[in-house]
């Protein structure tokens, strides 16, 4: 029996995971009107946000970081709000504070800019420690505390953070605990000459983000998301999972690994990955595929493996070609 046979098996409402498929087919050639040549990545992306997990996307300035996020709520019809991270912002300023309303001799609760669906931090690494982890509690949580009070932030709720990795004037590391919390990073990269060519063509006159409209809505959005959580996973493909995270805690080159939220991590971006492709089940190429862009950021190097220019990516690609695929259940 071939593995494909061995590592499936049927949904109840199979035609459920095809609906995923197609409006995920439909929100990515939406996209594919602004950002051009990245397929790929857009992929990514919307694994990040159909698993229920947040987005980092570190690259240079210019290639579509912030297009990226504005078309991809358009394309599904969310609310979306923007926050450029700088030195002096406050964490009262992305979460919201408590004002005192003299009309009504009342303290009222003004709401933050992350009391939105989709929430672009644009250029995170540009603002303090401590302003970074006013993220934490909502990416991890989906709320906010203040004052003794817990407000819930709107469903779904997904984060796409940006920083500019060549730049390091005016910049702070995301802490450990905080890029945890990434589902996934990605760079989008420069495009070819032909991709190049086509984004002067199409932006010549007119700017093809105003044109795009949603393809879905809010109430579908939280179904499908439900769909993606029950494609089929293999106990050999768990354990796949589990081996490769042991892996990373366990690399010479690695001072520490991946935690069993790197772990569940890739296990709901497989199930994603494969809801869109319109499968029931996950296939051993989905993990591998998401290996990493699911871990390498967890991963921190040993000093001296970072001056060999060792990178995550590399430890990861090592472990991939170590580690037995399973083959059957």
């Amino acid at each position: 029996m071939e593995t494909k046979d061995r590592l499936e098996a049927p949904l109840s409402a199979p035609e459920g995971l095809l609906a995923v498929a197609e409006t995920m087919r439909q929100v990515a050639d939406q996209i594919e009107t602004v950002i051009v040549g990245k397929r790929g990545a857009v992929e990514l992306a919307l694994t990040a946000f159909l698993a229920g997990g947040h987005l980092l996307i570190e690259d240079i300035p210019g290639v579509g970081k912030t297009t990226l996020a504005k078309a991809l709520a358009k394309a599904l019809g969310l609310v979306f709000k923007r926050v450029q991270f700088t030195p002096d912002l406050l964490p009262a300023d992305i979460t919201g504070t408590t004002i005192f309303n003299q009309k009504t001799a009342q303290f009222e609760f003004r709401e933050g800019p992350v009391f939105a669906n989709i929430v672009l931090a644009d250029e995170i690494n540009r603002a303090t420690p401590k302003t970074q982890s006013s993220l934490l509690e909502c990416m991890e949580e989906q709320q906010v505390t203040t004052d003794g009070i817990t407000y819930i932030l709107p469903h779904p709720f997904f984060v796409i953070a940006t920083e500019n990795h060549i730049e390091s004037h005016g910049t702070y590391p995301l802490p450990e605990a905080q890029l945890d919390r990434f589902l996934l990073r990605l760079s989008l990269g420069y495009p070819d000459a032909e991709e190049e060519s086509r984004i002067l063509a199409r932006l010549t006159r007119v700017k093809p983000l105003d044109a795009l409209g949603p393809v879905t809505t809010r109430e579908q959005i939280l179904r499908l998301q439900e769909e993606a959580h029950a494609v089929f996973v293999a106990p050999a493909l768990r354990d796949y999972i589990v081996a490769l995270v042991g892996a990373t805690r366990s690399h010479p080159q690695a001072a520490l690994g991946a935690s069993p939220r790197g772990s569940l991590g890739l296990l709901h971006a497989a199930q994603a990955y494969a809801a869109i492709a319109g499968r029931t089940y996950v296939q051993p190429d989905d993990i591998k595929r998401l290996a990493v862009p699911v871990l390498a950021h967890r991963l921190i190097l040993r000093p001296e493996t970072r001056v060999k220019r060792v990178t995550g990516p590399a430890v990861i690609e090592e472990i991939l070609g170590r580690i037995p695929v399973p083959t059957a259940l």
